[in-house]
């Protein structure tokens, strides 16, 4: 599998639902890099094509980053295509 970066921010709702679908989806948090931008600002600095959190990039490439108003089934969809995309 390949790296899968997620950036998240302490009590983010959108983030709180990207870890929903990863538990829905069977994969472990084990399996990703996480980098609160709070409280890592420097391992988040290296990402600079990002606004929103949730983002998650596999291998250093953006796949996925939340928006206002998105729905928790979009989440729920761009976080099962970076699984496929990193395997």
């Amino acid at each position: 599998m390949k790296k899968i970066t997620l950036i998240k921010m302490e009590g983010c709702p959108y983030c709180a639902a990207a870890f929903k679908a990863i538990n829905e989806l069977g994969h472990s948090t084990t399996e990703l890099e996480i980098i609160d931008e709070n409280f890592q600002p420097k391992l988040a600095e290296k990402f600079t094509d990002y606004y929103y959190v949730p983002s998650m990039y596999v291998d250093g490439k953006k796949i996925y980053e939340a928006h206002p108003g998105e729905s928790y089934e979009e989440c729920f969809a761009n976080v099962k295509k970076v699984f496929e995309v990193a395997q």
